[in-house]
């Protein structure tokens, strides 16, 4: 993860919910008092976030009084009770730093722990989960970093990193075959080499794109399961297949059945529970 855009990330993170200061802290704790506290886990699950939650205390504290000892790192599976470190140090700054640390590691932990769970629903299979861009602005790396974790795989980072082609690019070029020859004419003439996906609805769309070619994958969008199957062996092994649209963990594994190389699931980063994880005196 990057390291300056992880400081700057936690610093903003922290001026909001700080502003002019702590005052419920400062109002009744000593500024030179000392505190021990623990991490603790109390759901079941997998960890994710423990270097950026480490990095908001360090970040907290400019004199360098605060001290961490880690026993359990990213992708380690906890249970309820589980130690996951231990901070001692200046007792403000523990409590300053102490929601938004917390909010970090709670969010990246179930968002490690959704996509373990839709991973292990597909051992065995041909298919691989991939995230989406449903994920909440400004936290897009971290949530896709805790997908890795839980080991998902990424899909594009953002809109600069691979082409896709959907529905209201494909509308708006006036068609499948415009949309797909201009964008290699505008890769070709700006020497660019990003990788080009393009959505389709149904199988005309599909014959479309095949007599068209010039593309590596192509996204099956609200296909049944079975269009899915009967696409990907239109397909056969020509380009990349991913499914995507309203699958969900009870349908997953009816949809994977069709060997489509990707599902991507929107909902591993948009509708998640964080991970109860506490913060307590030790």
């Amino acid at each position: 993860m990057d390291k300056v855009f992880l400081r700057k990330h936690i610093l903003n993170a922290l001026e909001e919910d700080i502003q002019k200061g702590d005052f419920s802290s400062i109002a009744c704790i000593d500024k030179t008092a000392q505190r021990k506290v623990k991490l603790i886990a109390k759901d079941e699950g997998i960890l994710c976030g423990v270097d950026v939650f480490c990095e908001v205390f360090h970040l907290m504290d400019s004199e360098n009084d605060i001290h961490i000892a880690r026993f359990l790192e990213d992708g380690a599976q906890v249970k309820k009770g589980d130690l996951i470190l231990k901070i001692s140090g200046n007792a403000r700054n523990i409590l300053g730093a102490e929601r938004t640390a917390l909010n970090y590691i709670q969010l990246m932990s179930g968002i490690a722990t959704t996509t373990s769970k839709y991973v292990k629903e597909l051992e065995g299979m041909h298919t691989k989960l991939l995230d989406t861009r449903k994920t909440t602005p400004g936290l897009r790396l971290l949530e896709k970093y805790a997908v890795k974790t839980g080991g998902g795989c990424n899909h594009r980072i953002g809109l600069f990193d691979m082409i896709m082609l959907k529905d209201n690019h494909i509308d708006f070029a006036g068609g499948i075959t415009n949309a797909i020859t201009k964008t290699n004419e505008y890769l070709r003439e700006n020497n660019m080499d990003l990788r080009i996906e393009i959505e389709v609805r149904n199988f005309e769309e599909l014959d479309e794109v095949l007599n068209c070619g010039g593309i590596d994958r192509i996204m099956l969008d609200n296909f049944t399961p079975e269009d899915l199957t009967k696409a990907v062996q239109i397909i056969n092994g020509r380009y990349e297949t991913e499914a995507s649209g309203g699958i969900n963990f009870q349908t997953l594994k009816t949809y994977a059945k069709s060997n489509v190389d990707f599902i991507s699931v929107g909902a591993l980063t948009h509708h998640i529970s964080a991970m109860d994880i506490s913060l307590v005196s030790d």
